[in-house]
């Protein structure tokens, strides 16, 4: 017998709801309903009715199958019923813009009067019509299938107690004034050398700022901040917050240099400079950890940073870094 692979009919989902109901064998349910074993395994997987609050009433109801495969249909097809919202997509996607980016856009600009959620767009990602377009690989991590992230673990150090992260003022911990940055280091093989890159981020606008180190001595590197940090006026640069490492050390320089306070997060905590913790995950779709440095100069880690400083953010009401940022520098100037 030939297997059919057309979708379920309502037909079809009533006479397996009488099979299921007599505890037909899966095999059997496909050799009589013309389909192949792993059709039956999915429908019933995907279109079962669950009620946690009633478990007993769970199960697969042919009405109820049908309703929630039309459902997911129509998600899916949205953006195939909408081709300009769809072609819009896609050239969004392929500018690495996150689905979350696209979907806040969409809804802060008005400009499409039909509504697309964040999950329609991963929907539309990796579903079976669109996924040779292989749209999966402009996400942030690239991953064929969606999994979860990971975050990777900080450095240690010696602190002084006063420049802890406990003693900093609670008007940089709730974003509520400007001018507060995060810094960390992004490392690479070390069989490439012992050149790295520190990003740094304002806590309050996200914007980033990114800079080509030769090694990991401290002096070296905290010059280099100081360089790039001194054209700003006083306000845009008051404090960075940094982790244990040993490369930060030399953080007394940025009060000399910059009159900048410096604080350092608690061993092992991340995520108390979350900031550049995510824009860190962000770089790295650019420049892995097994880049070779020595092919990547400042401009266009300069121009990687105006990339990301141009991707509206929801945090930012769909803002972008650099829109924020100089907003505060007009407002505060």
């Amino acid at each position: 017998m030939s297997l059919c692979y057309s979708q379920l009919t309502l037909s079809d989902r009533r006479r397996l709801h009488q099979l299921v109901e007599r505890k037909v064998p899966v095999g059997e349910i496909a050799r009589q309903l013309g389909r192949h074993r792993s059709t039956i395994y999915r429908e019933l997987k995907r279109n079962t009715f669950h009620d946690a609050e009633f478990p007993e009433y769970s199960g697969y109801y042919s009405g109820i199958a049908n309703d929630i495969s039309k459902e997911r249909r129509r998600r899916l097809r949205k953006l195939s019923r909408h081709p300009q919202l769809r072609e819009l997509v896609i050239e969004q996607l392929k500018a690495l813009w996150s689905p979350e980016q696209i979907a806040g856009r969409l809804l802060a600009d008005g400009v499409s009067a039909v509504r697309v959620c964040t999950e329609t767009i991963y929907r539309f990602i990796y579903s079976k019509e669109d996924y040779a377009l292989e749209l999966y690989q402009h996400l942030p991590e690239g991953r064929r299938k969606r999994r979860p992230r990971r975050s990777r673990k900080p450095r240690d150090g010696s602190i002084p107690l006063d420049c802890r992260i406990s003693q900093r003022p609670d008007f940089i911990a709730d974003r509520s004034q400007f001018g507060h940055w995060e810094g960390d280091l992004l490392i690479f093989r070390r069989d490439l050398g012992e050149a790295n890159v520190t990003s740094l981020v304002e806590r309050k606008s996200r914007y980033t700022v990114m800079i080509k180190n030769g090694s990991r001595h401290s002096r070296p590197l905290i010059d280099k901040i100081i360089d790039a940090f001194s054209p700003l006026p006083a306000f845009a640069r008051q404090s960075f917050t940094f982790d244990r490492g040993t490369e930060f050390r030399g953080f007394k320089a940025l009060e000399d240099g910059l009159g900048a306070r410096s604080w350092f997060c608690d061993p092992n905590s991340p995520w108390q400079k979350g900031a550049v913790e995510n824009t860190n995950k962000r770089i790295r779709r650019f420049v892995p950890s097994d880049t070779d440095l020595s092919a990547v100069n400042q401009p266009q880690l300069v121009a990687l940073a105006h990339h990301l400083n141009s991707l509206p953010r929801k945090c930012l009401g769909y803002r972008t870094p650099a829109e924020v940022f100089m907003a505060h520098l007009r407002d505060c100037g």
